[in-house]
């Protein structure tokens, strides 16, 4: 069992991504990668605060579809505090739609299909994973959109 918190800076992100239908893929996303006893949150953010973080944290002046903070990455000087929670922290995703919309129009597919992408991807750095490039062949991406491909199949178009 994990722990998926999802929060919205508006109420028209709901609509665009209802709290249980991201619950639910997130659940499926995790017990394919074999996460359990994960706790992580989803933020829906707007245009604006993901631009200020996206150049906060990377030092890139634009707005971008997801950013992911992962509580272990890398950096060996910090030790986030354990407590006693059952669950082992992996950290927060932010993501935002009217970003997700526009790729999804660039890419030629589905919002919802672009939404799932931007799940899987956050859930993966989220475990460690990264990427070089948004190279097609980047190993991460490669196992990106087989876990798409196969969840797909498995709910015949997509849960969201």
């Amino acid at each position: 069992m994990n722990s998926i918190s999802v929060q919205y800076s508006s109420s028209e992100y709901r609509i665009f991504a209802p709290k249980e239908k991201v619950i639910a893929f997130l659940k499926k996303v995790c017990e394919h990668e074999g996460l359990d006893k994960v706790q992580f949150s989803v933020s829906f953010i707007d245009e604006e605060n993901m631009r200020f973080l996206n150049k906060t944290y990377r030092g890139i002046d634009n707005s971008t579809d997801i950013l992911s903070f992962a509580v272990q990455d890398g950096n060996d000087d910090f030790d986030f505090p354990t407590g006693r929670s059952r669950y082992r922290n992996l950290g927060d995703m932010l993501i935002c739609p009217e970003v997700c919309m526009r790729n999804a129009s660039d890419f030629g597919v589905e919002s919802k299909e672009e939404l799932h992408r931007l799940l899987i991807h956050g859930i993966l750095h989220l475990k460690g994973m990264d990427h070089v490039s948004n190279d097609a062949d980047e190993p991460m991406l490669m196992h990106q959109e087989d876990i798409l491909k196969k969840l797909y199949l498995i709910q015949q178009g997509g849960l969201l």
